[in-house]
This record gives structure tokens, C-alpha cells and sequence, in this order.
């Protein structure tokens, strides 16, 4: 499949009367929008604010982040199974408004949502700090379990992504990305001096509104599968998750994987970039012993010489990490982890809640226990109030002053465990 990312720099957002984008501005008719988000069933407010790099703003509780991106050419829709028809993705021409995203907010769905500060200390840690943020607040029918409130907040973020990419349809792009992953045999034949690298692609489905879905289909209920890179960047995975901030891969991050487009940079030159396989992170053994016997399977069928894991979430999930990895290496094929560590506020406890001797090659994306202050900000996006129950929150952790002391597990981004971030740490 062969993918064209056509890069439209979106440097400013403004209220306007129409929606358009005119000299990389993306200008939103605010009453519009807000009139199509209120067809969405069960919600029965909208507001809508602009957050720009460097304002003095604190989003809380953050449910999910979101890149606007629209097919002009080639199969299907963005986000296809659930937003546009069950299609194959990943091939043709997408738009894609780069340097924004949608920010959706509002009463919290589940106790692991996040912070987006705009400036200050907290800006450091969230890499959403960096981006001209669409910000919407919905509030739902509060009669709503906690399953059809995540559904209907999800919805509130898809649609205002594919409302707002709709403006860029047509608009030249400024820069063009393309991206190429062939079929099997004629891919491991094109380079076939250069070792075959695949990536194993974990997603958190661990249920409880820890929930990722592939083409419209809940992740738990699959058996892991081989996909084209560039069907990622098409929408077919997004997020629905809740699990905690610091490092859950809200859509964004799955539509711009950096493991992806870093292996994309290398391929035919360090090595064959084969492809992906994504397996999930279910709760029961069997579930566990099942997807890490298929991901091995899959690994050794595609004959890759070395693999790269990342994982989603922690404690749990680790069990999934360290059984892909083991079997894996099993199959004589070399293995990178990148995870992240809940190593204790002084970072001197057990990173992992699991181990293996084969697991000797680990990229970290820094300690979701380390503790920092966030400065009050002049104006709060959503329920500050959350500070005090989020992960890596605490009673008193919302001051009186408006400022808030927090572990960065709270923070949306901040150790994202497959290098969305900037953190890492350092050995001695």
C-alpha cells in the first residue's frame, strides 16, 4: 500500500462566520460545529475554546486528542467502522491539518483522565502543549452508565475532527509525506541484504473503559493480525480508553505512531520495515498466553529478524509485555521493548511488575511516579476539581491557590510509552 500524507500547517485557529482555512488560519463558525455536535445522541451541551502554545490554560479532565484528517482520494473514510464504512484504509491521498488537534473535555469518564497545560511546568511534559488546540466541553444526558458516556464523548472527538479536516479538503498542502509498504514477498525481496524488522503493536483492552478499536471492532475480541503501517495512519485504529494520562495513545498518537514513522525514515536504508502486527492486553491468562503465542507466530511467518514491542498502560499489561518479548525471542528473533516505569516517587522500586532474563534490551520513557508542581493558570478548561481524584492525583493535590502537586501520571502524554513524549531516563 502506498499512502500520501499531504501536510496542511495550520498556525492559528479563529471564531469566525464560516469555516475555512485561508493562509494556514483554520477559522471554525463556533454555532455550527456546536449545532452538529448537539445531533449526537445523549449529549445535551457544547462549548468550544481555542488553546494555543504558550496561553495561560489548563485542560482537565482531558478524554482524547485528535488529529483532523480527510481522505481526497483512494478507499474508504477516516476512522473507517466508526465513522465511515467498513473499508480497507491506508492507500491514496489524506489531508491532514498539522500543528492543531481536537481536544475533548467535560465531566469525567473515568478516573485515569489527564491534564493539558498550555504554559508552565506542566507544558514541559505533554507534547499537546506544542499544538494549536481546538478545545470542546461536552456534557452528557447524566442518566448515561459509564460505557455510554465514553461512547458519547468519543463521538463529540471524531466529529469534530472530520468536521474541521472537511475545510482542508481542498486546500494545496505544504508538505507531502509518501509511504509505501508492499506486499509480503515482494517487500522481503526488495531489501533482501538489509535485516527484516516488524513492530508488535500492543493496544490497552483490558476492558472497564480500557477499550482501543480496530476498524469499529472492540481490540479484545481479536486475535492479533498483520497490518499495512499506512492503515494507521488512515484511522483504523482509535482510541477509547481511559487509562491512565501519562500513558494511554489517544487517537493522535496512533495516527502519527513515531516508532512507525521512524521506521519508515530507516527503511531500505538500515533495514526492510516489513510491517506491523497488533496484538492486545487482556486480562486473563489464557487471553495473555494466547495473543503472545500468535504475535510469536506471526513474527517467525513474516521471518523478521528483529521486532520492536511497545506497550500501553502498566501493572497488567507488563505480564503481556514481557510474554510477547520471551516468546518472541524464543523464535531467535532479536527484540526492543519500549515501555515506561512506575518505579516509586524516588524511582527505587521495580519499574516492571514483570521480568524475563530476554527482556535485556529496554527503551523507558521516563517514571509516571515522579512528582511536579503545576503553577495556577488563568483560566481552567473543563472540572479542576479533578486534580484531587485523577491517577496521579491525591487528596490535596489541588491547592488553594489554584496550583496543583501531582505525579506526571497525570498528565496526558507525559511518558507515553512509544516515545510520544520527552522524557526518558538515563542509566548509571
Amino acid at each position: 500500500m502506498k499512502l500520501e500524507l499531504r501536510n496542511i500547517e495550520i498556525k492559528d485557529i479563529k471564531f469566525s462566520s464560516e469555516t475555512k482555512i485561508e493562509n494556514n488560519t483554520l477559522f471554525v463558525n463556533k454555532e455550527e460545529l456546536i449545532s452538529t455536535l448537539m445531533e449526537i445522541e445523549h449529549i445535551t451541551d457544547v462549548e468550544l475554546y481555542i488553546a494555543k502554545p504558550g496561553d495561560s490554560i489548563r485542560i482537565t479532565p482531558v478524554k482524547d486528542v485528535i488529529e483532523p484528517r480527510v481522505k481526497i482520494e483512494g478507499n474508504g473514510g477516516i476512522f473507517p467502522g466508526v465513522m465511515n464504512k467498513v473499508d480497507t484504509v491506508g492507500e491514496g491521498k489524506t489531508n491532514v491539518l498539522k500543528g492543531m488537534a481536537v481536544v475533548t473535555t467535560g465531566k469525567i469518564v473515568g478516573f485515569q483522565e489527564g491534564i493539558i497545560d498550555m504554559s508552565g511546568e506542566g507544558a514541559k511534559y505533554t507534547p499537546f502543549s506544542k499544538l494549536n488546540n481546538l478545545v470542546v466541553k461536552a456534557e452528557r444526558d447524566e442518566s448515561l452508565n459509564q460505557h455510554q458516556h465514553e461512547y458519547a464523548m468519543r463521538m463529540v472527538g471524531f466529529k469534530t475532527a472530520m468536521y474541521l479536516a472537511e475545510a482542508g479538503r481542498e486546500i494545496e498542502p505544504d508538505s507531502i509525506k509518501t509511504y509505501e509498504t508492499k506486499p509480503l514477498f515482494e517487500q522481503a525481496s526488495e531489501y533482501k541484504d538489509l535485516p527484516k524488522v516488524g513492530y508488535v503493536y500492543m493496544l490497552q483492552t483490558q476492558g472497564l473503559l480500557h477499550d482501543t478499536y480496530v476498524y469499529g471492532v472492540d481490540a479484545k475480541k481479536i486475535v492479533p493480525t498483520i497490518m499495512y503501517p499506512t492503515e494507521i495512519m488512515d484511522g483504523a485504529i482509535v482510541s477509547g480508553n481511559c487509562v491512565s494520562a501519562c500513558d494511554k495513545n489517544p487517537t493522535y498518537v496512533h495516527l502519527n505512531n513515531p516508532i512507525i514513522a521512524d521506521l519508515y525514515e530507516r527503511h531500505g536504508k538500515d533495514f526492510n520495515f516489513m510491517g506491523v502486527i497488533i496484538t492486545n492486553e487482556n486480562v486473563y491468562l489464557a487471553d495473555k498466553e494466547r495473543s503472545s503465542n500468535w504475535s510469536a507466530k506471526l513474527c517467525e511467518y513474516m521471518g523478521l529478524d528483529g521486532v520492536i514491542i511497545s506497550q500501553e498502560g502498566f501493572g497488567n499489561p507488563d505480564t503481556d509485555l514481557i510474554m510477547n518479548c520471551k516468546k518472541i525471542e524464543m523464535k531467535n528473533i532479536k527484540t526492543v521493548i519500549s515501555t515506561d516505569e512506575y518505579a516509586g516517587r524516588d524511582g527505587g522500586s521495580q519499574s516492571l511488575a514483570d521480568a524475563d532474563v530476554r527482556a535485556n534490551a529496554v527503551v523507558t520513557n521516563g517514571n509516571a511516579n515522579q512528582v511536579i508542581k503545576l503553577p495556577k493558570m488563568d483560566q481552567v478548561i473543563g472540572y479542576i476539581e479533578v486534580a484531587d481524584t485523577i491517577a496521579g492525583g491525591f487528596d490535596g493535590s489541588l491547592k488553594e491557590d489554584g496550583s496543583i502537586e501531582i505525579e506526571i501520571q497525570g498528565i496526558t502524554g507525559a511518558t507515553n510509552e512509544i516515545g510520544f513524549g520527552h522524557l526518558s531516563s538515563k542509566g548509571y
